[in-house]
C-alpha cells in the first residue's frame, strides 16, 4: 500500500489504514510524514476534548462514559489514550482500551493507546499526529486522555478545545491543582468518586481557589471554570458533565470566530511538534561523539557546561536530520 493509497483509505474512514499509519507514526518512521502532510488539508472539523488528572482519579472510566454520552447523541468519537511507558519495551503498559471494551465493536468509535516514551508533559510525541489522523478520518469528537503526571500536564491544553481536569478526594488534588497550574488550563473540573469521604471538602477548596484565581487573572468576558461532581463507576453526574462540556463549546464558538480558534490551535500544535522533535533529537545526543568530547573538555576545565550546551544546540539546529 503506497502513501497515496494509504491517505485515500484514511480519508474514507478505514480504521485498518489509520492503524497502520499510527504505527508508522509511533515508530518514528519517515514514511509517515508525507502521508500526514497530505492529510493535513482535510483536518479541522473535529472538536477536541482533553481529559487529564492524577493516577487513580478514574480518568479512563470517565472517558468511557463520555464516549457513551457522545454516541447517544449520534456523534462519532476517536480517542487517543496515553499510557505510561514501560522502561523495558518503550511500549504502553496500562492499555486504556482494556477499560473501554464495550466500545470495541462500535464502528463509530476508534480508540488508540500510545506510550509517553519519556516525554515530559504526559503527551506522547505521537499524539499530535494521531489526533490529525482521527480528524482526517472525519470523527466528530476526539478525546485525548493523558497520563496522570500532575505538574507537567499543561501540554493537553495545546491540543484541546475543552480541557477537563479530573480530581478525587484523598490524593492531595487540591494542592496538586494549585501547584500544577491546572487552574490555568482547566475549563471544567470533574470531581470524581463522589462516594469517597472528603468530596464536599475538595469541592469547597477548588471553589475557593477558583475565586481567588478569578480575582487575580480572570477578565469579565472569560469562561469561568465549572465544577461537576461525578461517579464514573455507575455513571452518576456524567450526563451533567457532558452538558457542561457542550456549554463550554457553545461559549467558545460564540466568543471567537472559527478561523481564530483554528489559528490558535495551529500555533500551539506547531510549537508542540517543534518542542517534541527537539526533545527527540536531544535524546540521541548523549550517544554522540560530540557530547563525549564536550564532557571531556568540561571535566578538564577547557569549557563550561553552558558553552558546551550551546555547541550541542548549534549542532542540532544545523543538522538536517
Amino acid at each position: 500500500m503506497n502513501a497515496d493509497d494509504l491517505a485515500s483509505r484514511i480519508l474514507k474512514g478505514e480504521t485498518r489504514a489509520a492503524a497502520r499509519l499510527m504505527r508508522l507514526v509511533d515508530d518514528g518512521s519517515p514514511l509517515a510524514r508525507p502521508i500526514l502532510a497530505e492529510l493535513s488539508t482535510h483536518t479541522g472539523g473535529a472538536y477536541i476534548l482533553g481529559v487529564t488528572g492524577n493516577p487513580g482519579s478514574g480518568k479512563s472510566t470517565l472517558v468511557n462514559r463520555l464516549i457513551g454520552a457522545l454516541r447517544a447523541r449520534g456523534k462519532t468519537v476517536g480517542c487517543v489514550a496515553i499510557d505510561p511507558t514501560s522502561p523495558f519495551s518503550g511500549g504502553a503498559i496500562l492499555g486504556d482500551r482494556v477499560r473501554m471494551q464495550q466500545h470495541a465493536m462500535d464502528p463509530g468509535v476508534f480508540i488508540r493507546s500510545v506510550a509517553t516514551r519519556g516525554n515530559l508533559g504526559g503527551i506522547s510525541r505521537s499524539t499530535p499526529a494521531m489526533v490529525q489522523v482521527l480528524d482526517a478520518m472525519g470523527f466528530d469528537w476526539i478525546i485525548v486522555e493523558t497520563v496522570g503526571v500532575g505538574q507537567d500536564e499543561v501540554d493537553i491544553v495545546r491540543l484541546a478545545d475543552t480541557s477537563v481536569v479530573v480530581l478525587v478526594p484523598g490524593l492531595g488534588d487540591d494542592v496538586q491543582a494549585d501547584k500544577a497550574g491546572l487552574m490555568e488550563i482547566a475549563d471544567i473540573f470533574a470531581l470524581n468518586k463522589k462516594d469517597v469521604a472528603g468530596h464536599a471538602r475538595l469541592q469547597r477548596e477548588i471553589r475557593s481557589m477558583l475565586a481567588l484565581h478569578r480575582q487575580v487573572t480572570t477578565e469579565e468576558d472569560e469562561w469561568y471554570p465549572q465544577i461537576q461532581g461525578t461517579q464514573a463507576s455507575d455513571g452518576t453526574g456524567v450526563e451533567a458533565l457532558m452538558e457542561t462540556i457542550l456549554e463550554h463549546r457553545s461559549w467558545l464558538e460564540a466568543s471567537a470566530p472559527e478561523e481564530t480558534r483554528r489559528r490558535e490551535r495551529a500555533r500551539h500544535l506547531i510549537g508542540l511538534i517543534a518542542r517534541t522533535e527537539l526533545h527527540a533529537r536531544l535524546q540521541h545526543v548523549a550517544a554522540d561523539d560530540l557530547i563525549k568530547e564536550l564532557a571531556d573538555a568540561f571535566i578538564s576545565g577547557r569549557t563550561d557546561a553552558y558553552a558546551a550546551a550551546d555547541q550541542v544546540l548549534n549542532a542540532l539546529l544545523s543538522s538536517k536530520h
